[in-house]
């Protein structure tokens, strides 16, 4: 029998004792930084429309990397839901992250924390080359930054969510940093009616603003007392027609309107320089343009202001066009789901780029959460091209990524909308969104009822309202 030595019996265990403690079998100690990063905590989770069921899988996908970390999510009503902000954030109760409409961003900056450069962040890995493991390890990675922004999403996008901001020393340049990240951008389409359409000889809908002119006047029917009794299209009227700002809005920066300068100043009632030969500012001619199919004494007079709501009115059957967006799918067809209608693309100037208007929301962090790292590194992970589609497929919304476009185009419902987001604008409305909304929407009004018959005085009017809120 081959007896070993007391000596050498110690040589062999020794590496053996060895692997045990720094394999981490019997460590009692821990990573000072891995025990303060993973312990655990909640991320509370703002938004409105979605229901919880469109980010289960982004979530538990999160949480499966993430342990340490609970997401809770909570979805309010549009109506209340800039209300429970408010409130929350005055009581310091309010949401790590949220979601904010791309117009409300520069109001809602001052309470925004914008991406960090490096996300410091702990993250499970299987480990060991004999005996695996699950090891925690910190890892340091890249926020969310101005070229990935431009690079992976449209150009719409930046335009909205990339701020320039001051640094640490106020005498430094400013420095554009990234406040946003979407999971979706809508656009205005066309919504029409096939029957009326086919009823009125009409092949196709129109694809130009003249030619839509031609088809409203073939399509709207007026008794003997000039009472409209079909109408053509649910435009040219303020309060009763849905996002009739956002419609007005495309139609001036189509016909060449300057929405504002370089600082954010409204510019839409002058005349730019490289259209100096016109005799009106395209803003007002755009004005004049809307509002003409609300006037009596026009030839394409086809709504008024006693008209029903414009989306009711299409969903029950009632008009040929309609101007609205992805969001309003669900509703049509919930309210009348026999209704035979179809999408076209929104009408352009002929001639002229094309041009077409975004309406989307922006998932932002607030700067009195303490957690910046972890809710910016989940934005970080929803807005990927697979996470994101996990809530695409589950809301049917326009994507944000570029290379997301493609695979929308041959979708029944979204193809119309994906085609038309390389083209996608949007404009810097002030601190005060509403209070845009409120003077375009007064503009429309000043022009129907009279009040104020020079178009050039209205557009100024509005113009220096909106000023009013620029900061």
């Amino acid at each position: 029998m081959l007896h070993l030595g007391r000596n050498f019996r110690h040589l062999i265990l020794l590496p053996i004792l060895a692997l045990l403690v720094f394999g981490g079998f019997g460590c009692k100690g821990e990573d000072p930084e891995v025990t303060k990063l993973t312990k655990p905590f909640v991320l509370k989770y703002w938004r409105v429309f979605d229901d919880s069921d469109a980010f289960n899988e982004i979530i538990s996908a999160y949480q499966a990397q993430h342990p340490h970390i609970k997401i809770e999510y909570r979805k309010f009503r549009y109506e209340e839901y800039e209300k429970e902000l408010l409130n929350a954030f005055a009581e310091n109760r309010g949401p790590d992250i949220f979601s904010l409409h791309n117009t409300w961003i520069n109001e809602w900056r001052p309470r925004l924390e914008p991406s960090p450069s490096i996300l410091t962040m702990p993250f499970r890995e299987l480990k060991g080359s004999i005996k695996k493991e699950v090891v925690t390890v910190i890892k340091q990675t890249p926020g969310l930054t101005v070229r990935q922004l431009a690079n992976d999403f449209l150009d719409v996008v930046s335009q909205d969510a990339v701020i320039d901001t001051e640094q640490t020393d106020p005498r430094a340049p400013l420095v554009p940093r990234v406040y946003g990240v979407p999971l979706a951008v809508d656009t205005l389409v066309m919504f029409y009616n096939r029957d009326i359409l086919n009823a009125s000889g009409i092949p196709s809908p129109a694809t130009h603003w003249l030619e839509f002119q031609e088809q409203v006047k073939k399509i709207t029917k007026l008794d003997e007392l000039g009472t409209i009794i079909q109408p053509a299209a649910a435009i040219g009227t303020a309060d009763n027609v849905e996002r009739a700002s956002d419609i007005l809005s495309i139609l001036m920066i189509q016909n060449g309107a300057r929405m504002t300068d370089n600082l954010g100043i409204a510019t839409f009632n002058q005349v730019p320089a490289e259209l100096s030969g016109r005799a009106l500012p395209p803003g007002a001619e755009a004005l004049i343009f809307y509002t003409d199919f609300a006037n009596p004494e026009k030839e394409v007079y086809t709504w008024n202001d006693k008209m029903p709501n414009s989306l009711t009115a299409f969903a029950n059957g009632q008009v040929a066009y309609f101007f609205g967006y992805a969001y309003h799918l669900p509703t049509i067809r919930n309210f009348n789901p026999e209704l035979n209608f179809g999408i076209a693309p929104l009408p352009q100037i002929e001639g002229n780029q094309p041009m077409n208007f975004a309406n989307y929301w922006l998932e932002v962090v607030a700067n009195k959460t303490e957690h910046v790292n972890e809710a910016w590194d989940f934005l970080k992970f929803a807005a990927t091209a697979e996470m994101t589609k996990k809530y695409l497929d589950k809301t049917g919304r326009p994507t944000a990524l570029r290379s997301l476009v493609n695979s929308q185009l041959d979708d029944l419902d979204l193809s119309v909308f994906a085609s038309q987001l390389p083209t996608a604008v949007s404009w810097y409305r002030g601190s005060d969104a509403e209070a845009q909304e409120e003077a375009f929407q007064e503009m429309i009004r000043q022009m129907i009822t009279g009040t104020e018959p020079n178009p050039v005085k209205i557009v100024d009017l509005a113009a220096t309202k909106v000023n009013q809120t620029i900061d």
